[in-house]
């Protein structure tokens, strides 16, 4: 039980988020760089939950325009017709069109929302200082974290569609308010998983148990 209960930190270790590599600072320094790929080393990244929650609420706040207003705008000869996100679900329904349909579906309206979920559950859970489903919580991190590469395909689609669909004066494809806000939400929710620290999952564990062993030895 003693050494489940030493951490990389306790015993002035760090792991480079770069490389992976495992090492101890030079003596005489708090933290250093890593030896093998020279990015700098924290035991900790500073003021995690804080700037977790500045840009996860950002990312909230952008996500109502986001899916209210049109992100596509598209005139021909009989007039300007604006879409939104669900709306552009709905016109893209069809028995051909269905796995694009729930492409966009995924891609622009559930996984933002549960990646915004997502993020607000580890947050409020690794505040609480919760030991339970630790692993569960790791893999969840993970799985925010592999997805948010992938986020900004939605935006790029309706870039490109843009640019490509002018046909001018008969057809032309213009960006709406709501990719702007879009835009955002991928890139602030992107900025949380970045903030967020997960191994403060782990800092309650050891807390937990040093307090257990002092009750026990007192």
């Amino acid at each position: 039980m003693s050494a489940a209960a030493i951490t990389a930190m306790q015993q002035g270790l760090q792991s480079c988020e770069g490389c992976g590599l495992l090492s101890r600072p030079e003596p005489g320094e708090h933290e250093g760089r890593c030896p093998r790929c020279d990015e700098k080393l924290e035991f900790r990244k500073a003021d995690s939950f804080q700037r977790t929650w500045a840009f996860l609420i950002a990312a909230a706040v952008c996500y109502i325009p986001a899916n209210v207003l049109p992100v596509l705008t598209t005139t021909t000869a009989a007039g300007a017709d604006s879409d939104t996100i669900m709306q552009g679900v709905v016109l893209l329904w069809s028995p051909t069109g269905w796995p694009l349909s729930i492409i966009v579906l995924v891609a622009s309206i559930m996984i933002p929302s549960a990646k915004i979920l997502a993020l607000g559950y580890l947050l409020i859970t690794t505040q609480r200082g919760s030991v339970a489903n630790n692993e569960q919580r790791i893999r969840m991190y993970r799985m925010v974290e592999f997805i948010g590469r992938w986020s900004m395909v939605d935006v790029f689609v309706d870039t490109f569609t843009a640019a490509l669909i002018q046909l001018q004066p008969l057809m032309s494809v213009e960006p709406g308010p709501g990719l702007i806000f879009f835009a955002a939400v991928v890139v602030f929710t992107m900025l949380a998983v970045e903030s967020f620290d997960p191994r403060l999952i782990w800092d309650s564990v050891s807390s937990q148990e040093a307090d257990s062993k002092e009750v026990t030895y007192a």
